[in-house]
Parts: structure tokens; sequence; C-alpha cells
């Protein structure tokens, strides 16, 4: 649970490569463009840097990324879907480095969206920077997850509670999970050289979803627009330190 340095460093490497991928995406969305060729983007990434996904092939994961637009709030697959103007799509991605895991998320717009989307955009990466402020040595885990929900509530947002963050090393999803909202109880007590990946989702409507038949894609039950934003992030004597910033 509390990694050592050499591993950190591991971590950090593996971080570096999710935010190139992310940044290189970031270039390509743009209406026209396919959500397969987005996940070509970042395989592009990973075989330049010697790195691999942890998402393709997780649990039968078919991609190696994840695309959600729209209403979509996360694990959509990568396929024919054509970007249109005024949509907005979360891409989720990873690497894995040496053994050791990043994972990261943004949400970005398609050529000029509404001031709507704009907002829940701006809100929930307000939200990550909120519950990342929370991440210091001697706080409690789900000061997180309040600090989250405290912002999804101010704005009016459904705050998406069915998925969460959650601890990351040697493999992308490790215990404990972070809530996006405050449970009820203050989890474990934080020390530095924790690794934990932070990750609202705020729907512009209800907190409801609905998992598609094809066992992966969870859009929003109402259908309105959904966000989110991730990053991967390590407790350290002098504060949160974003290794996929």
């Amino acid at each position: 649970m509390i990694r050592r340095k050499d591993e950190l460093d591991k971590m950090r490497k593996a971080g570096r490569v999710v935010a190139e991928i992310l940044h290189e995406i970031e270039v390509h969305v743009k209406p026209g463009v396919t959500t397969a060729f987005l996940d070509k983007v970042a395989r592009d990434v990973l075989d330049r840097r010697g790195a691999r996904s942890n998402f393709l092939g997780y649990r039968g994961y078919p991609a190696t990324i994840c695309t959600s637009p729209n209403d979509v709030i996360v694990h959509g697959i990568p396929g024919s879907y054509i970007l249109q103007e005024g949509d907005i799509i979360s891409v989720d991605c990873g690497a894995i480095v040496e053994g050791y895991h990043g994972d990261a998320a943004r949400t970005f717009p398609v050529g000029e969206v509404s001031a709507e989307s704009m907002r829940l955009m701006e809100v929930t990466r307000e939200a990550l920077e909120a519950g990342k402020s929370q991440l210091h040595p001697a706080k409690h885990l789900n000061e997180v997850g309040r600090a989250v929900e405290r912002v999804g509530k101010r704005a009016g947002y459904g705050v998406v509670k069915q998925y969460v963050g959650h601890a990351i090393g040697t493999a992308m999803h490790e215990e404990p999970q972070v809530p996006n909202y405050w449970p009820g109880k203050p989890g474990i007590k934080l020390a530095s050289g924790m690794v934990f990946a932070v990750e609202p989702m705020f729907n512009i409507g209800s907190s409801d979803t609905v998992q598609l038949d094809d066992g992966w894609t969870v859009v929003t039950k109402d259908g309105s627009m959904s966000a989110h934003f991730e990053d991967t992030i390590a407790v350290t004597e002098h504060g949160p330190e974003v290794f996929t910033a």
C-alpha cells in the first residue's frame, strides 16, 4: 500500500505516458474523427514509449482506451462513432511501465460546445482538484469524496456513486476504493507513499446509471450529459503529487 521510492519512480514513468496519450488524443478530438481512430492514437503512443495498455484485455475489455461521448459516463468502447460538433467526450486511459500502472481521464469538447456542457466539464475538473487537495499525510481517505461531492452538489449535478476511484500500483484497481461522495465514515488514515486514482463523474441530471447490453458502456439513465476527470496522485510529505499531469 505504501510505495517505496523506486516504485514511485516507475509510477511516475507510467503517469507520464498516460499524460502523453491524453495530450495526443486532445489534438485529434475534432468533428469527423472516429473513436476508433482515438484508440489508434493511444496505441501508437504506448508502442512508441515501450509501454502496455492496462485496459486492453482487462476482464475481456476489447480496446486500448475508453471513449465515452455525451450521455456515456464511463467504459464506452471505441468504434465507428463519429465525433460531432457540440459533443463532449470523456477519454479514460492507462499505461503499464516496468510492472507499474498509471490511470487518468479527461473530458474534451468537440468543436464549439454549449455553455451548459462547458460548465459541466469545468465543475468536474474543479471537483478533481478539490479531491486531490485532501491527499495529505494524517488526513483520512474519504475526505476526498466529501470534497468531490460538495463541488458537485453545489453545482446541482448528479454525483455518480456506482463507479469510484481506487488505489493503484502493481494492479490498476487496488483496495481501498475512493468514493466520490461521503460514505459516512472517514476511511483509512493517509500516509506518504500511498497512491490513488481520484475520478469524479458528474451528470447534468440524475446520478442514476444504466449499463448497456455490451456489458461495458454505462450511460446516464435520463440521457443527460456526463463528464469524467481522473488523475493518478501520490500522497507525499510536501502535498499531493500528480503523476498524470
